[in-house]
């Protein structure tokens, strides 16, 4: 079977590019097709893959700035045909499903999110901070692109959604069926601590939808002990509206990252997300997560037994959860064993089955 896989951008790390990661790792000779690839911005692994990208990649200050190109990308993805292969798995936020191909070809896509700022601009808007005359320019701009993401959205063959919430989005704004297949988290690299400290966690990149800035003010407002790990162009405003009891560790490697997690008294995960795989890995490490009670937040983490939920996106939402919190509610073993429903050999397992259901829905 010749397979070849679709990626959107390759010029930041995050919870898309850890499941480009295990898909490479389970077909390694396949080529991986995207629309930039910045190499100094990646890890060093990305080196050796067989990583083809589209034109764009020569445009001006793109790999740092890629967003102002935003109507470029369906021209870039359309002109694109990849009807040489059996099978293309595309791993899509933006706009990469969007390729053509043949009717030999099976176009299988792992829907990270229906692409968020043609579907929810207002919010998008919001987050961003857009003045009066940016977002008139943009909205006639994001109409066109709707209705390009929606018909290329019918030359999938099939679906698959990584949590309920995006599963409902792909029935809400494609109209199409999809199956849920949760995204893949190594389990095995975060293990329970005998050790636990007084201080949250937050693990994130500072960028203003994570809403990092709940946690800020909320722990800041509380004096309870925080610790953000993760670095981003929020940095700046955030430091300004901490307390001395937040502290910024800014990057933290890898390597590093399961002791920190296992020893925080609770991770805190303050944003909307599609999925989230932090979540899983401090449950993977016995700790429990304190998360807005939406996205993927609705999947991976259980009230009253693996976390708890806050219900609105302020600060006193999740103050009313900080203040009552007691970690040793929550038994370690109980959020272990639910941390490895979302392990990577689960991932890998449901993977195949669905190519391979797909191939044959295709050949009947």
């Amino acid at each position: 079977m010749k397979l070849a896989l679709v990626h959107d951008w390759l010029n930041q790390r995050g919870g898309a590019e850890d499941v480009l990661e295990t898909l490479v790792g389970m077909y390694p000779d396949s080529p991986i097709y995207t629309s930039i690839y910045a190499p100094d911005l990646m890890p060093e692994a990305y080196k050796t893959w067989d990583i083809r990208s589209l034109w764009m990649d020569k445009l001006p200050a793109i790999h740092t700035h890629h967003q102002p190109y935003l109507p470029l990308y369906p021209v870039a993805w359309g002109g694109l045909d990849l009807s040489g292969y059996d099978v293309v798995l595309s791993n899509k936020s933006g706009f990469c499903h969007g390729f053509q191909h043949g009717t030999k070809t099976t176009h299988v896509c792992y829907c990270l999110a229906p692409t968020r700022y043609v579907w929810q601009l207002d919010a998008y808007i919001e987050r961003e901070g857009f003045g009066g005359l940016t977002q008139a320019a943009l909205r006639p701009v994001i109409a066109a692109l709707r209705r390009w993401d929606y018909d290329a959205a019918q030359r999938v063959n099939h679906f698959i959604a990584i949590s309920r919430d995006i599963q409902n989005r792909i029935k809400t704004f494609y109209g199409r069926e999809s199956q849920i297949i949760y995204p893949p988290v190594e389990t095995e690299r975060f293990q329970p601590s005998s050790r636990v400290e007084d201080y949250y966690l937050v693990v994130s990149r500072l960028v203003p939808y994570k809403r990092i800035d709940l946690a800020v003010e909320a722990a800041t407002r509380l004096g309870v002990p925080l610790k953000i790990a993760g670095r981003g162009r929020d940095m700046d405003a955030l430091k300004a509206r901490a307390g001395s009891n937040v502290e910024f560790l800014g990057y933290v490697p890898d390597a590093d990252l399961p002791d920190l997690i296992a020893r925080c008294k609770a991770l805190i995960f303050p944003g909307f997300e599609d999925f989230g795989i932090v979540p899983v890995q401090a449950q993977a490490a016995g700790r429990p997560v304190i998360a807005f009670g939406g996205g993927g937040a609705l999947d991976t983490v259980i009230p009253g037994k693996t976390g708890e939920w806050f219900s609105e996106l302020t600060p006193e939402s999740l103050m009313a959860v900080l203040r009552d919190f007691d970690p040793s509610r929550y038994d370690t073993g109980t959020i272990r064993a639910h941390a490895e429903r979302f392990d990577a050999a689960v991932f890998r397992r449901e993977i195949e089955a669905a190519l391979a259901a797909a191939v044959k829905r295709a050949a009947d």
